[in-house]
Order: structure tokens, then C-alpha cells, then sequence
């Protein structure tokens, strides 16, 4: 029995030695982002200046532009178009670089808890701190993944097709002016998309304004969103106190809730050729918040003994939900949509 607790204090020695290398490369990974995050909101400034010192010359020669040369027009709308492509550029930059920051915030929070967990006298056990550092690894490596997918098949093609049309409108410029104005119009739809789709990508990552208005709001807009980029209709329906706060973990864990459960819905009903639709329910109560999401799809053979085979999705759903004293319902069936309900006490 003594080698057996020597053994298990041994090894709790060891994970809490890993997580507190862990926990110092977090705090110079947030370091590191915050310095960037810095110098980049200081050459946003300097951007800023330059463009609108840049504007003002482009007004003068617009008024004037049947005295100033062709050429020197040209260097002045293609130093107006570098100066807001750079802006672009860096707002892009200074959204991601804010939500890694938030994210090795969040990080370093749950190490630190972890460490707490694993010190001497607290009666944790060791293979349940063990499991929840698996599933947070994992979790985070799954979003990872997505998200890797999704920009290279969203901005970063864009952005290819931009450098494409750039060469294509600086080489007709001399030759023919119709067919330039024509492909830098291209050129301003593919940067806006590419902004767009920056823009929806940092939103799913971490909406900012989740934090900064809370849970109903975020729905509202997410919701929006999701139906503008799928095409699938989306009839969201709110109920009680829609502006009221929550508490961080409550308004994460069911924003993130729904926002699986209307992925997977789109997802797995994409090959039907009857139109899917999509409920979401949202009512914030003084006790209690409800949440669901029900679609008209093809359903599928639910059994909750078989969720731990299941991967993530449902699985991580009701771990999280019950980690927060709240329960997880499906209900579901082949060829009969599924709807599935959240509940957590506030």
C-alpha cells in the first residue's frame, strides 16, 4: 500500500511538473501576442494617418484631374488602394492576434485551476484532471483542424484569386482603361469577400461580442449569419430576460452548444433534396436557462450508451452542460428530424 501512494504522489509530481511547463509556455505565448497586439494597434495608427493624408491628396486630384498628368493619377489611386488593402490587412491581423490572446487567457486560466487541482492536501483525483486535460487537448486540436479547412478553402483561395486579378489590372491598365477600372472592381469584391469571410471565421473562433452583450444578442446575430452563408432558414425564437447576463462558462458553454448543433444540422442534412430547416429556442428565465435545436432532417438511431464511441458533438455537449448542473435531452429517430435540448440552472 505505501509503494502503492508513493507510486500515485510520484506520478502527480510528474503531471503537475508538465502542466507548470505548460503554464510558463502559456504565459510567453501571451506575452508574446500582447506585445504583437501592441506594436500592431501602433502601426494601425500610423496607417490610419498615412490613409487619410492619402485620401486628401486622391480628393485634390479628382478635382483637378484635367490638369495632372495620367500618370501621376494612376500613382494616386493605386497608393489609395495600398493604403486600404494594408488597413485591411492589419485589422485582419489585430482581430486574430486579440482572439489568440483571449484564447492563451483561457488557457492559462484552466492550467493555473489545474495546478491548483494537482498541489499537495486537495483531494482531486488524478484521473479525472487527467481526462479533462485529454478532452481540452483534443477539443482544441478538433477546432484547430476545422478552422485550418475552412480558411484554406475560404480566404486563403480568395486571396490567391487576388494577386491573380492585381497582375491581371496592372498590366490592361496602360493598355485599356475600360477593362482595368473593370478588373480592379473584381479585385474590391474579392477583398471584401476575403474580409468577410475573415471576419466569420474570428466570429465562430470567439465572438467578442458575446462578452460584451451576452448570449441572447450573439444568437440573434449567429443566427443571422448561419442562414445568410447555408441558405437554410432559420427561425430563432427568444424567451424571457434576452438581455440578461449569465455567467462566462454558462454563456460559452451554450453559445458553443448551438453553434455544433446547427453545424451539425446543415451537415448532416446536405445530401437530402427536401429544404431543411432549422428551430433554435433560447429562453433565459430568473432560475433557469433553456436552449434547443430542432431541424426537419432525416433523423438518426440515438442511444446514449453509445456516446462515448461517438466522438465529440453530443458527447462534449452533455459533459459540458453537466459540469454546469444542467442536462442534455435528444430526441430523435430515423426520417424524423431531431431536436435536442439544453437546460442549466442560473
Amino acid at each position: 500500500m505505501a509503494n502503492t501512494s508513493t507510486r500515485g504522489v510520484s506520478s502527480r509530481m510528474d503531471i503537475r511538473q508538465k502542466v507548470r511547463a505548460e503554464l510558463d509556455q502559456a504565459k510567453k505565448s501571451l506575452d508574446e501576442v500582447s506585445m504583437m497586439l501592441e506594436q500592431s494597434q501602433r502601426e494601425m495608427e500610423m496607417l490610419m494617418q498615412r490613409n487619410t493624408a492619402i485620401t486628401s491628396h486622391l480628393t485634390q486630384v479628382q478635382t483637378q484631374a484635367d490638369l495632372i498628368p495620367p500618370a501621376d493619377i494612376r500613382a494616386a489611386y493605386t497608393a489609395a488602394m495600398d493604403a486600404q488593402q494594408r488597413i485591411l490587412v492589419m485589422r485582419g491581423r489585430m482581430e486574430k492576434l486579440a482572439g489568440d490572446k483571449a484564447h492563451y487567457q483561457r488557457v492559462l486560466d484552466l492550467l493555473n485551476d489545474v495546478d491548483a487541482a494537482l498541489s499537495p492536501g486537495t483531494s482531486t483525483g488524478l484521473s479525472a484532471t487527467a481526462t479533462l486535460l485529454e478532452k481540452v487537448i483534443e477539443a482544441q486540436e478538433a477546432e484547430r483542424e476545422r478552422l485550418s479547412h475552412q480558411m484554406h478553402d475560404g480566404p486563403a483561395q480568395t486571396l490567391s484569386n487576388f494577386i491573380i486579378q492585381t497582375e491581371i489590372a496592372s498590366r490592361t491598365l496602360d493598355v485599356n482603361k475600360d477593362q482595368a477600372k473593370v478588373e480592379l472592381d473584381n479585385l474590391k469584391n474579392s477583398a471584401t469577400k476575403a474580409f468577410q469571410d475573415i471576419r466569420t471565421f474570428i466570429f465562430e473562433l470567439r465572438p467578442m461580442m458575446l462578452d460584451d452583450l451576452g448570449l441572447g444578442p450573439t444568437i440573434k446575430r449567429y443566427t443571422a449569419s448561419f442562414e445568410e452563408q447555408t441558405g437554410i432558414k432559420v427561425q430563432l425564437t427568444l424567451r424571457g430576460d434576452e438581455d440578461r447576463r449569465l455567467s462566462k462558462p454558462q454563456e460559452v458553454v451554450l453559445f458553443r452548444a448551438m453553434q455544433e448543433l446547427m453545424s451539425n444540422a446543415a451537415f448532416h442534412n446536405a445530401d437530402m433534396h427536401a429544404r431543411v430547416d432549422i428551430k433554435v429556442n433560447l429562453s433565459i428565465d430568473q432560475d433557469l436557462v433553456e436552449a434547443s435545436v430542432a431541424d426537419n432532417g432525416k433523423g438518426f438511431t440515438y442511444d446514449e450508451t453509445e456516446l462515448e464511441s461517438k466522438g465529440f458533438g453530443l458527447k462534449l455537449i452533455r459533459e459540458r452542460v453537466e459540469m454546469l448542473g444542467g442536462k442534455m435531452v435528444v430526441d430523435t429517430a430515423p426520417a424524423a428530424g431531431c431536436m435536442v435540448s439544453l437546460s442549466i440552472p442560473v
